[in-house]
């Protein structure tokens, strides 16, 4: 894997945690690492400050934080090689605008616009929905490494763009890849009668052909099928807990963002404990 990585960064302690990630990526890919911080004017903004007055605040803000995130990548990883832009604009649209040159954007879970209560900011869950390479969102509050991949599996062909994201994240770190593969049956099955074990030696048997060409491909990454019988958010959230990261496909299809993400890329992105890449198909 190579090209440019992008992430943004809006000075707060989410967009850190993304900026030290995304260093961190960087250096293993051996790629370019490009800082972005959108300065964007809120409505409210006009009644507090004159035009001028305010276009150079949020320049200077946004100036300052650039510079602290390019010397946490310095301090960081000091062989990457960084840059830095300062965008006027709305954050969702300049990322998006950002992801046509990017192999990858990094952003934290919250600020660049979204709302300190929510679970997961506004601006990572559009750009994750709209952006067509991967995007990782990070969260502030991880911090012990596990060595483990966490990819999930639906048995549809954004699988493929997911496994092999995961396969090659698991290369460059020398981390051990699960294959989550949850499963539940019909809502409409009840009265109807099945062979549980069936049920599942079909589900297990799906796992490995999943994962069969991509083990071929990678064969220094050690691998396990984890088939389970439950909901598909809840056991990527329970596995969230014990790996670096999760990887989750998104079919792309639709024009809005709950069609572009699927219900179970979006829940992950709101329960998950560890940082979470969306991989379009």
């Amino acid at each position: 894997m190579s090209g440019l990585i992008v992430v943004g960064t809006d000075g707060s302690t989410s967009a850190t945690a993304a900026v030290a990630w995304a260093a961190d990526d960087a250096f293993r890919m051996r790629a370019p690492l490009r800082i972005v911080t959108a300065v964007h004017r809120q409505p409210d903004d006009a009644s507090r400050f004159a035009a001028p007055d305010l276009h150079d605040a949020l320049a200077k803000a946004g100036g300052e934080f650039l510079a602290e995130a390019e010397a946490t990548v310095r301090s960081r990883q000091p062989d990457v090689e960084v840059t830095t832009q300062l965008i006027e604009g709305n954050p969702v649209a300049v990322l998006r605008e950002q992801a046509n040159d990017a192999t990858e954007i990094v952003l934290g879970s919250r600020g660049l616009g979204g709302h300190a209560g929510a679970v997961l900011g506004s601006v990572p869950l559009h750009v994750a929905g709209h952006a067509h390479c991967p995007v990782v969102v990070v969260r502030p509050e991880q911090n012990v490494p596990h060595r483990e991949i966490v990819v999930g599996i639906e048995d549809s062909e954004a699988d493929d763009a997911a496994l092999g994201y995961g396969f090659e994240q698991g290369r460059l770190r020398g981390s051990r890849l699960r294959a989550v593969h949850a499963w539940q049956l019909p809502v409409h099955a009840s009265g109807i009668s099945y062979d549980m074990n069936e049920v599942r030696a079909s589900r297990t048997q799906v796992a490995a052909d999943r994962l069969a060409p991509w083990r071929k491909r990678y064969p220094e990454v050690p691998n396990v099928e984890d088939v389970r019988c439950a909901d598909p958010v809840e056991a990527l959230a329970d596995a969230s807990m014990h790996c670096d990261l999760i990887v989750v496909g998104s079919h792309g299809r639709g024009a809005i963002l709950s069609m572009l993400l699927g219900s179970v890329s979006r829940g992950v992105l709101h329960n998950a404990r560890c940082a979470v890449a969306v991989v379009r198909t």
